[in-house]
């Protein structure tokens, strides 16, 4: 009696369980859709990685839903209830499409995102070398002003002022390398300026020349362009190796499932036909 009353529980239990699973995948999936937008290659990439990332839980529901009509097979020697084991089958060679399909597609809107993006990444970086070039003439037009000139010299020796000071009170330089908010470079700049006074010389020129700050700034966007583009690559690499393979195992689960799961039944019933006639 107990015994009977466990199994007939467990059998229940799994059911229930495999049906809530399933359901609540096909939620998921209605929810997901919206707002459907299926000309949007963005939202295609989104929705089939979704799918995707939930594929299992379905698979899950099928194994435990089969799992209770086997356990009321084993002790009543039929299923209890609404069989839902045909419908199941359907649902799972559906699903195995749905994932066939989203396998090509998903990867073939990967590749073309991932092109729009270095597209996208070349024409932001081509926009802001025009800008720092137009940058640089104005720059070097104001520079012709004899009174910018000048004004432009008072400021360096002012720096220079400044920093010779600072290095030669010992006391000062120390705590200058002590400051924590002093920035990292200034703290290079005074080391090697210590080391040699012409390093002072050398940076205060550098920054007081627009072309050579035009290259260096030109030198840090073509570094990023390059940066960018090449975890533009590595994303859409590993999303597309991630959900397409992902994709294609849990098509090939689903279609297995549900295409030797219809066969066995067709045979079992066929069997049963004839038992009857006979």
């Amino acid at each position: 009696m107990n015994n009977n009353f466990a199994a007939v529980t467990a059998a229940r239990t799994l059911k229930v369980v495999g049906i809530i699973l399933i359901l609540s995948f096909l939620l998921d999936f209605v929810i997901l859709l919206f707002p459907f937008q299926p000309t949007n290659r963005l939202w295609q990439i989104e929705l089939a990685t979704a799918l995707v990332d939930r594929g299992i839980v379905p698979l899950v529901g099928l194994a435990m839903l089969f799992g209770g009509y086997w356990a009321d097979t084993v002790n009543d020697g039929r299923p209890s209830g609404i069989d839902l084991r045909f419908p199941g089958l359907v649902l799972s060679c559906i699903l195995g499409l749905m994932f066939l399909l989203i396998f090509p597609l998903h990867l073939n809107n990967v590749r073309q995102a991932s092109v729009q993006r270095v597209e996208q990444i070349n024409k932001d970086a081509e926009q802001a070398e025009t800008q720092l070039q137009n940058q640089l003439s104005q720059v070097q037009a104001q520079l012709s002003n004899e009174q910018i000139k000048a004004e432009l010299e008072k400021q360096k020796n002012q720096v220079k002022a400044q920093f010779s000071e600072l290095l030669k009170d010992e006391q000062k330089y120390q705590q200058a390398l002590n400051n924590p908010n002093l920035p990292p470079a200034v703290k290079d700049l005074l080391k090697k300026a210590k080391a040699n006074p012409q390093e002072l010389d050398k940076f205060i020129a550098q920054q007081s020349d627009p072309e050579q700050l035009a290259k260096q700034r030109l030198q840090k966007i073509r570094q990023d362009k390059e940066e960018a583009e090449k975890q533009a690559k590595e994303r859409a690499w590993k999303s597309g190796l991630r959900i397409g393979m992902s994709s294609l195992l849990l098509s090939i689960g689903y279609i297995i499932i549900g295409w030797t799961g219809l066969r066995t039944m067709g045979a079992a019933q066929g069997n049963i036909g004839k038992a009857t006639a006979r």
